[in-house]
């Protein structure tokens, strides 16, 4: 059903790769004379590489700061529990030294508490969205260990197609995409996968998706073309890596389409003179998509069950455990993280992402160990040469406003 051709888009595209090319073709020669041959300038590539430096310039800059906890070790019965100093009077208060966790405790002899105040709420917790080309990549490089270009490689061939024994199919739709729409069709093809395998009340039919703001969405979300190729029937045809980013994809994608899974919390206050002590717990009444979707996090949530207590009710302390911490730097990047950042603050599209993080790591700009990335002596000279003479081309905000204005051209708001 071909349509006309829609000469916003074009412009907008024409835009983008004149934009592209100005910084590129301008930038780099310069940087070859003054730097290096063979290394090159980007419109989003600079930018990312100056969040990357940004970064590394808080951690050394961080001071770190003393602070304490202390834990009342109770008993109820047979039940042994912790609960964590609040404050005092109902305020929250910081123990920044030694001294200060003495002075608490010197009113705080083995003196009974009493319990204030129990809450139990229902609270939910949302499934995910399917798969957009960041999310896919930050999951896969915290999932499976996949390096962000590694995650585009492997999702191109899902993409492109196997031989499943049925001749070749293309396992995924398109991976290049910010949007989070899924058609009518796989909605219901979803819908009665879940109806055969869970029942009803797991399924959330007809539920609808807001897109981001900004979102293109000429690509519905990444999931499978077919729900009826499972991750299992496929092992045998797929390649180690393409098994494993597929099972990831037709989890998430199964996942999006379930209900909230439902937690049971419970916070308890204990009181003795003007001190507060807090312990809390939650219980799993329904799992929702957890049934198929399950990170480390979520099984270490599942259940941290308190012993039945009601407000009046009186325990001694068995023991005090004191402990000093420190606070921590900012974590350095990760791939994952960085492709967040670079969503987050509007920068670049999601084609874009494995190739500036690819290049970074190509001209060596920045270094990779384990998952975090350093910066190196040559990607400090650049951002310095970049920094005092191109300000705007490492300058968030002009990058997220010139994506901005791309997508008003888009539209036809602006003229290319």
């Amino acid at each position: 059903e071909p349509r006309k051709i829609d000469m916003d888009l074009v412009d907008a595209q024409q835009a983008r790769r004149v934009l592209d090319r100005i910084v590129g073709y301008s930038i780099s020669p310069i940087l070859w004379k003054k730097v290096k041959k063979g290394l090159s300038a980007g419109r989003v590539q600079s930018v990312a590489l100056k969040l990357i430096i940004d970064r590394e310039e808080e951690i050394n800059a961080f001071q770190p700061e003393e602070y304490w906890t202390i834990d009342g070790v109770f008993k109820k019965g047979t039940k042994q529990f912790q609960a964590s100093f609040y404050g005092m009077n109902g305020k929250k208060m910081k123990l920044t030294t030694n001294e200060e966790v003495k002075e608490v405790l010197s009113h705080l002899t083995s003196k009974d508490f009493t319990v204030d105040q129990v809450d139990k709420k229902e609270r939910k917790r949302n499934a995910p969205l399917p798969y957009t080309t960041s999310t896919m990549q930050m999951d896969a490089a915290n999932k499976i260990n996949f390096r962000t270009r590694k995650t585009m490689m492997v999702a191109q061939q899902l993409y492109e197609g196997i031989n499943i024994g049925s001749g070749v199919q293309g396992l995924i739709t398109y991976m290049r995409t910010d949007s989070t729409r899924i058609s009518p069709v796989a909605q219901n093809e979803a819908a009665s996968y879940i109806n055969d395998r869970f029942g009803s009340k797991y399924s959330k039919h007809g539920s609808k998706v807001k897109n981001a703001s900004g979102a293109q969405d000429a690509h519905e979300a990444i999931r499978p073309s077919s729900l009826e190729n499972t991750p299992f029937e496929a092992k045998e045809s797929l390649g180690k890596d393409e098994y494993r980013l597929y099972q990831l994809i037709y989890k998430r994608f199964v996942a999006s389409r379930m209900e909230s899974a439902v937690y049971q919390t419970e916070t308890i206050v204990l009181s003795a003179k003007d001190y507060t002590f807090t312990l809390s717990g939650s219980k799993l009444l329904f799992d929702g998509f957890l049934a198929v979707y399950m990170s480390e996090e979520d099984k270490a949530e599942k259940n941290v069950s308190l012993p039945e207590m009601k407000v009046g009710d009186c325990f001694p302390v068995k023991e005090w455990l004191k402990e000093q911490h420190f606070t921590q730097p900012p974590a350095h990047f990760t791939e994952a993280s960085l492709v967040k950042a670079l969503e987050e603050g509007g920068i670049g599209r999601p084609s874009t992402y494995a190739p500036t993080i690819g290049t970074l790591l190509l001209r060596r700009y920045v270094t990779k160990e384990k998952k975090n990335l350093f910066v190196t002596e040559l990607g400090n000279a650049v951002n310095e040469m970049m920094s005092e003479h191109f300000p705007t081309i490492v300058d968030k905000q002009f990058t997220a406003n010139l994506e901005s204005l791309l997508d008003s051209v888009s539209v036809g708001d602006t003229r290319w």
